[in-house]
Formats: C-alpha cells, structure tokens, sequence
C-alpha cells in the first residue's frame, strides 16, 4: 500500500512530463506533488487507488 511521503507512479503522466508524485497528505483525500514542477492536486482516496500505478519509493521511518 502506500503512505504519507511515498513516491507514486499515476498512470497518466502530468503535463510538465514527469509521472513522479509525492504524497503530503492522506485522509479521505489525497493530496499529491508533481516531483517536476511541484503542483499540488487532491483527489478522492477512491479515485487516487484507480489512477495509481505502483509505490517507486516508501517512505524511510526512523
């Protein structure tokens, strides 16, 4: 699954070109960051699941 601070693949690529997304907030909504030019969308928890494609990174917890 995925987590606050993971790094997400969409399928579908954001218009700047980059398909990397940060994760900042999860709740009902999620809230992503493009990794390339930094825009913030949010989206339902239900819609995010269907437009993920995988986890590249998790989130390193000390």
């Amino acid at each position: 699954m995925y987590e606050l601070h993971d790094v997400v693949e969409m399928k579908k690529p954001h218009p700047c070109g980059v398909n990397r997304w940060g994760i900042i907030r999860v709740g009902a909504d999620i809230k992503l960051e493009c990794r390339g030019c930094g825009h913030i969308v949010m989206m339902p928890r239900r819609q995010f699941e269907k437009r993920m494609k995988k986890v590249l990174e998790k989130h390193a917890e000390k």
